[in-house]
């Protein structure tokens, strides 16, 4: 099995106006906190989770819960860092529980390494009292956590800080960013088992091997298509709509596959921008654009009436759903091609593989199937 992980960012505020597009808590959902190492050697980590990121984003969009399509929240952390502060223990809590993908992405490619002192029994400790964990029993939680020191460095002793995960309910998933035995001689098993994790190890350092498929070149231009159905709105809404082209070019910048994969995952359920799109915040609430001021909303929308405003974002509303289709066949077109060519050259220490096969494994339990 092989890799780790990371992601994430703030948790977001809502502005008054915008109160009425602000979702609810559901039982199909599914909490991950990703704390990962950024001490010095651990860069190959960080750009496996900045390529693998829509990847796993896209398994969530196949997880179904009572015929549902389960909220996904991400939560990050970074630890064992000499830039962080040494009184909090070279830990830093990026973000919160939050399902902006496009924040998860930018703050991946913030991260840079230093040092380090990693101290996985303290920041499992921080993420299990500082992280706004949902208290239902329904709702699957999941620490993943990846470094290359052992796994009982600091104060904090690894096995209270597991056990106490597990009796909240909390699986802690362990990717030691090694060599297998060296990951059990360090207690990195060892800590998954406590708390009914999986351990897994990988080479961190290892390329991942694109494979390049005739729909890719499609599959990304409608997926930059896409942008243009999105309504800004909200004292926010400029820079989020920035923020999602930004993640376009993040993307391209380390593949196309892995632009590719974002595209599927902006065509997907999972990717929902209701607090600064009117299209999604209609979605989720059809009063939502007449709680909203006017100088809230983009300009070319401020002189209309009540009707050409809501004709206007069922026009871009009718418009994505037509693109996300198209995405979404030739995705499938995609998918039967690379796995065929998967077959020449199968590799299972992958990042993405680490994840998502000890997601599916712990999805099961609570009753969650995958399309």
């Amino acid at each position: 099995m092989r890799n780790s992980i990371a992601s994430l960012l703030l948790l977001m505020t809502v502005v008054p106006s915008m109160t009425a597009c602000s979702q609810k808590p559901q039982e199909e959902s599914i909490q991950i906190a990703l704390l990962l190492d950024t001490s010095n050697s651990m860069d190959g980590l960080i750009h496996q989770a900045k390529s693998q990121l829509w990847k796993i984003v896209n398994e969530f969009a196949l997880a179904r819960k009572h015929g549902k399509i389960p909220r996904l929240e991400i939560a990050l952390y970074e630890y064992g860092n000499n830039n962080l502060s040494s009184y909090d223990g070279y830990i830093r809590n990026i973000s919160d529980f939050t399902t902006d993908l496009d924040k998860i992405s930018d703050e991946l490619f913030r991260l840079s390494t230093n040092g380090g002192s990693e101290y996985c029994g303290k920041v499992i400790q921080n993420a299990l009292e500082k992280l706004h964990w949902n208290n239902s029993k329904d709702v699957l939680k999941i620490i993943f956590i990846a470094g290359n020191e052992p796994f009982t460095q600091g104060t904090r002793n690894y096995r209270t800080s597991c056990k106490e995960a597990i009796a909240q309910g909390i699986i802690v998933n362990t990717i030691f960013c090694g060599n297998y035995e060296e990951g059990i001689r360090t207690s990195w098993k060892d800590g998954a088992e406590l708390a009914d994790g999986v351990y897994s190890y990988i080479d961190q350092d290892q390329q991942i091997a694109y494979i390049s498929a005739p729909q890719d070149e499609e599959i990304s231009r409608l997926g930059t298509e896409l942008n243009q159905t999105y309504i800004a709105y909200g004292r926010t809404g400029v820079e989020n709509k920035k923020m999602q082209m930004l993640q376009d070019q993040n993307a391209l910048s380390v593949a196309p596959e892995v632009m590719v994969q974002r595209s599927k995952a902006k065509a997907s359920a999972q990717y929902s921008n209701e607090r600064w799109d009117l299209v999604d915040a209609m979605k989720m609430d059809t009063s939502a654009v007449s709680n909203i001021k006017t100088e809230e909303l983009p300009e070319e929308m401020r002189t209309m009436n009540s009707e050409e405003r809501i004709k206007y974002i069922q026009d871009k509303r009718q418009k994505r759903q037509g693109i996300q289709n198209k995405i979404n066949m030739l995705n499938e077109e995609r998918r039967v091609y690379v796995e065929e060519q998967q077959k020449k050259s199968a590799n299972d220490n992958t990042l993405d593989k680490a994840v998502l096969n000890a997601i599916r494994t712990q999805a099961k339990k609570q009753n969650y199937t995958f399309e």
